[in-house]
């Protein structure tokens, strides 16, 4: 695999980014996956990031490209596949367990509401995994637009969440986001009837722009196992608001690499937000930068830069900023896994 590293970004790590990171990071949203996780006969679309890696992102593809990027840091992740229908979501969870030793590396398995509890308790027990990861994409009969939180996961499958006390990642849906009145009441109804179950909103709740976030945590900060993290949001008013209006111990690090692994920046542009891409792969509502005239770095470099700056104007004290890049998602997904040691796991591959 080639790193597309440059002397800029070097120039970066080392005045910005080196002196200030801890020793270790916590990524707690990362898409890890091989080949196989893919459906047979299925393709990456052509602009689709997954096609930068060769169409599989490896726990060893993503530590040797943090090798380059992340030279000093060691890097702890929780992991989970590619959350699109033509991934077999049972393969994509047998190799999050492979890769996951419930000390470093965590996993969870990819859940569509209609998959059978059965299949689901067999996806996170046999694969040694602390959670799941439900996705808009498989929610069927629904137009994106419609598609609500309550249609993510069946009953059974957050009955059986509460009962373990999981991990459920959850991508909230409906174009208001974080600041819809629907997705406020059933945010917070989720937290409060599944009590043991640990909700991470993920995104800052897709809040990218700050008028999107103003206002909107309220009601999940006063619940206490809901939690946040941080992917792609690399704005530094979102994040220092996060960092003044909810709980500080309940806020993950998280990149959503491989997209985070792209050249570009999430712009605030009239409340609205943009990926301003410097390499050509479609995320989301993308703009090109076709002429070439900005220099980028990477996303993953961009958000470091956001929290940072973010950490800083909130007054956040060093020990505050160790916990949120690594010890707050170290004693949750720890936590999950309880006294009684590891889950049963894989065979650890890369």
């Amino acid at each position: 695999m080639t790193i597309d590293y440059h002397d800029n970004d070097r120039h970066i790590y080392e005045s910005e980014l080196r002196a200030l990171l801890p020793a270790r990071l916590f990524d707690a949203h990362v898409h890890l996956f091989d080949a196989a996780s893919r459906l047979p006969g299925t393709t990456w679309p052509p602009k689709s990031c997954g096609l930068k890696f060769g169409g599989a992102f490896t726990r060893a593809a993503y530590l040797d490209w943090a090798k380059t990027w992340l030279p000093e840091q060691e890097l702890h992740l929780n992991s989970f596949g590619w959350p699109a229908r033509d991934q077999d979501r049972d393969r994509a969870a047998t190799y999050s367990g492979a890769i996951s030793d419930n000390r470093r590396f965590f996993g969870l398995a990819l859940v569509a509401p209609a998959d059978p509890i059965a299949a689901v308790r067999a996806r996170v027990e046999t694969n040694g995994l602390v959670g799941y990861k439900p996705y808009l994409d498989f929610v069927e009969g629904k137009s994106a637009a419609e598609i609500t939180i309550a249609d993510l996961l069946s009953p059974a499958q957050l009955d059986y969440a509460n009962e373990r006390g999981l991990a459920i990642m959850l991508h909230i849906p409906r174009p208001g986001r974080l600041t819809d009145p629907l997705n406020q009441s059933q945010m917070v109804a989720l937290c409060r009837r599944y009590p043991r179950a640990r909700i991470i909103f993920a995104h800052i709740g897709r809040a990218y722009y700050l008028r999107n976030v103003r206002g909107g945590l309220d009601g999940i900060a006063a619940c206490p196992n809901a939690y946040l993290d941080t992917a792609m949001v690399n704005h530094e008013g979102v994040l220092a608001y996060a960092f003044r209006h909810f709980p500080l111990d309940r806020i993950l690090v998280g990149s959503d690499a491989p997209i985070a692994c792209l050249r570009g920046k999430s712009v605030e542009i009239n409340n609205q937000y943009a990926y301003l891409m410097g390499e050509d792969y479609e995320i989301g509502t993308s703009i090109h930068d076709t002429g070439g005239a900005i220099q980028f770095t990477s996303f993953y470099y961009e958000q470091l830069r956001g929290i940072l700056l973010a950490a800083e104007s909130a007054g956040l004290t060093p020990a505050q900023v160790a916990d949120i890049f690594f010890n707050n998602a170290h004693k949750l997904f720890s936590a999950i896994i309880g006294p009684q040691g590891p889950l049963p796991t894989g065979a650890l591959t890369p």
